[in-house]
This record gives C-alpha cells, sequence and structure tokens, in this order.
C-alpha cells in the first residue's frame, strides 16, 4: 500500500475517480500519458507514480492481459519448434477476406523482420529464389548496420525472364543490405551431366560453391508439384520431368531439388544436371530460414521440414495450425 496521498492531491482527483490511484492508472493506460506528465498533473514525484500503478495493478483496478491471438501464435510457435527441431517459428496472422497477394506480401514482410533479426556484419547470406524469397527482399528494410556482407546467389539462371528469378532475388536482397551480389554465371540446368560437372570445376564457379559452403545464413522457399506451382512455370524443369518426380514420390520441390513425404531427397538424371546448391550444402549451413504458407504448400512444408532443412521457419496461422494436425 503506498502512503496516504496528501490533502492537496486528494482534492484534485476528478469526481469520476475513487481515488488518485484510480485516476493515475486511467491517465497511464488510458490517456497514455507517461509517468513523468502524470506527476506533474498529480503533484507528486515519478517515482510516486510508479507505486500507484503498482498498486492499482494489485488492487484489481488494472488488469494487464496478452491479446488471445497473440498468444495463440505464440504457443503455436513453440509447438511447431518442439515438433520439428526448430530453433524459432514466427507465425503471421492475415486479414480476414485476404487476397492471395496480400498475404503473399503479409508473408514476405514477416520473413524479412525475421532475417534482419538473423544477418550479422560481414557474414555471408545465400539466397534462393521465387516469389515468397522475392516478397521477403522486397520487405527488406535498408540496414546500415550490417557492414561487409556478401549476399550469394545458390542456383543457376532459368530461361525465363520471371520476375522471381535467382539473380532479381539475389541482386534486391544486396541493394537492401548495402551488400556485395555474387550471381551464379550458369544456367541452371545443362543440356548433359558431364557439362555440369565440368562447369562445376571452373575456377568462377568454383570460388562460387566455396562462398556457399562458408555461408551462415540462408533463407529460401518451397513448394509442391501441383499445377500452380512455381516449378511448373519458371522454365527449370518439363511437366514430363517434374510428373516423373511425382511418380516417385515427390511431395516437395525444395530449391529445385526433389523431396518424398518424409523429406527423403529423390533424384533423377535431371538432378546430375542441375547447377545448385546441394541438399547436403543447404543443411551444413547454420541458419536456414525457411518462409512458405498456405494449405496448398502444406505437405512440401512438413516434408522440409521433417528433412530438418530449415532451424527458422516463418508461416501463416492457418498453415501452422494444419500442420500440427498432421
Amino acid at each position: 500500500m503506498t502512503m496516504e496521498p496528501s490533502r492537496e492531491v486528494n482534492r484534485r482527483v476528478p469526481a469520476e475517480f475513487d481515488d488518485v490511484v484510480v485516476w493515475a492508472a486511467w491517465l497511464y493506460y488510458e490517456e497514455s500519458l507517461n509517468q513523468s506528465d502524470i506527476a506533474g498533473i498529480i503533484g507528486v514525484s515519478r517515482a510516486t507514480i510508479v507505486n500507484y500503478l503498482q498498486e492499482a495493478r494489485e488492487r484489481g483496478v488494472v488488469r494487464i492481459a496478452m491479446d488471445a491471438g497473440v498468444m495463440a501464435r505464440s504457443d503455436l510457435s513453440r509447438e511447431i519448434c518442439e515438433r520439428f527441431g526448430l530453433s524459432e517459428t514466427l507465425v503471421v496472422q492475415h486479414q480476414p477476406g485476404a487476397d492471395a497477394q496480400t498475404r503473399l506480401l503479409t508473408l514476405g514482410a514477416a520473413g524479412a523482420r525475421q532475417l534482419e533479426r538473423m544477418i550479422d556484419p560481414g557474414e555471408i547470406l545465400c539466397v534462393s529464389w521465387g516469389k515468397t524469397v522475392l516478397a521477403v527482399a522486397d520487405a527488406l528494410k535498408p540496414m546500415s548496420d550490417v557492414d561487409g556482407v556478401t549476399v550469394v546467389q545458390v542456383t543457376g539462371a532459368a530461361t525465363s525472364k520471371r520476375d522471381f528469378s535467382a539473380e532479381l532475388c539475389t541482386a534486391i536482397m544486396a541493394r537492401k543490405l548495402g551488400a556485395i551480389s555474387m550471381n551464379l554465371n550458369a544456367p541452371a540446368v545443362l543440356s548433359s551431366a558431364d557439362l555440369c560437372q565440368a562447369l562445376r570445376r571452373e575456377p568462377a564457379l568454383e570460388r562460387q560453391f566455396d562462398m556457399i559452403r562458408q555461408a551462415r545464413t540462408i533463407v529460401f522457399g518451397l513448394g509442391g508439384l501441383g499445377p500452380e506451382s512455381t516449378i511448373r512455370f519458371a522454365d527449370i524443369a518439363t511437366d514430363e520431368e517434374i510428373d516423373a518426380y511425382g511418380e516417385d514420390g515427390a511431395k516437395a520441390v525444395l530449391i529445385c531439388r526433389f523431396l518424398d513425404e518424409e523429406g527423403n531427397q529423390i533424384t533423377r538424371e535431371f538432378d546430375k544436371r542441375m547447377m545448385g546448391i546441394e541438399l547436403d550444402e543447404l543443411r551444413a549451413i547454420p541458419r536456414r530460414l525457411c518462409v512458405a504458407g498456405g494449405l496448398s504448400k502444406l505437405e512440401a512444408i512438413r516434408a522440409t521440414l521433417k528433412g530438418g532443412y530449415a532451424t527458422h521457419f516463418v508461416t501463416d496461422l492457418e498453415t501452422a495450425r494444419a500442420l500440427l494436425k498432421g
């Protein structure tokens, strides 16, 4: 209990308030005044205001409660981390009735917020490609406190000019971070396995893959094999090649590699012609941020998380709940 207020202080209390403690609480929580301003209005010290606010909580005048939606997302995050062995999960809630593009932008903004927390000065950051990765890159705030970062493209270039290409994602992210951009100057898919291996032995590409192996962080999205999946219209693989993986049990596409429902890689001749990071190289990177959401990607997300390819995960509330039901 605080000291009994002086008669002068009591006289200042407006009639609608029971006493000075209730008045102080109202000014702080409802009028959003700071403690120094309230002290000036009431005519007491700031330390006395601190005591009044504490007493208001103890008497039940003020009850502080976390928003139920925030608590639910926090609980889901912890459960997903425990189930899939993740370091961190960020769950975001879409606005009711949000269309696909708005949902993508919301997810990208959350991914950018998470990535900003992870990047250290002087490190190597690897970047995949796709609509979600582009949304993350676009949402990044310019950062002046992460000097010396190098952003490295981890797959070769597709023949299409899609606006979510690996080159564009890498370039935008480097610009936002004030970083050096290292593009992988080779096609994503070569005409033969021998040619792919020969190119990998070229000094310029050897340096690129050395940089990948030195990376501390990677950001990537993922997809499924459905008719609307990114892999279908990125001009990297033909429908026949993608369908063949599906017949072998593929449920996810992770940086142009195909996974079964348990997260095991399915390999075919196509993989030997692919110019890009291998999944064992991906797993060797200490911090691996996967940004993915939407029920259409549920199987792909579950496979990727089961396979241990991510350490950090950003998704939406609906997807998070569905993940824990399976």
